[in-house]
């Protein structure tokens, strides 16, 4: 589905930037190529919208945690999810910028996501996802994720939502099971960065 920006994207007043190592490795992974599908889970920005097009990719854009239902245990309520927001061809992207989302999705939602995204990106092609430290509580900050560049990171402030869960390297490892491969980039403000391979 085609991306639509917010009526107003204002830039909140708290950015923090710095170098990702994370969104590097990810934009290593399509270099060379043009007019490649890139999905974007935590609902557009102009920062990214203006970045990735100015690469000549196509982006769609998901916000998930926005359309969370309430209760998300019921099988019928997660696939009605699945289909309102996930509701793509086998194979279609090139990349996902999944950033922090999966840790606010209970458990069998976590599962039916991450079954989808196998399903809906091709062999080959890479996910970037953000996991706070395993030794974080519930009240680390939401972010928005805005691409500066190929290898750089604003990070804005989201309203407050509590963290579902928290994974280590081998939940990550179990969670992604069905993927070709992950490798782990620990940045200094208590976040982890994930490239995931299908």
């Amino acid at each position: 589905m085609p991306v639509k920006l917010p009526a107003s994207d204002p830039l909140p007043a708290e950015l923090a930037t710095r170098h990702s190592n994370g969104l590097e490795q990810f934009f290593s992974s399509i270099k060379g190529g043009t007019g490649l599908s890139i999905l974007d889970l935590a609902g557009a920005n102009q920062a990214n919208v203006t970045f990735i097009t100015s690469l000549a990719h196509r982006l769609y854009s998901e916000d998930l945690l926005r359309s969370l239902p309430s209760e998300t245990e019921d099988t019928d309520r997660v696939q009605a999810f699945l289909r309102q927001n996930l509701a793509y061809p086998e194979r279609h992207f090139d990349g996902v910028l999944v950033w922090d989302v999966l840790e606010y999705l209970e458990a069998p939602l976590l599962t039916a996501t991450v079954e989808r995204l196998f399903r809906i990106v091709k062999p080959g092609a890479c996910l970037l996802s953000v996991f706070h430290s395993a030794d974080r509580t519930d009240s680390a900050p939401q972010r928005s994720f805005r691409i500066q560049d190929a290898k750089t990171l604003q990070l804005a402030p989201r309203p407050h939502r509590a963290l579902v869960q928290t994974f280590n390297n081998r939940s990550l490892e179990k969670l992604f099971q069905r993927f070709e491969s992950l490798k782990f980039f620990l940045t200094r403000d208590n976040l982890r960065e994930v490239i995931v391979k299908r």
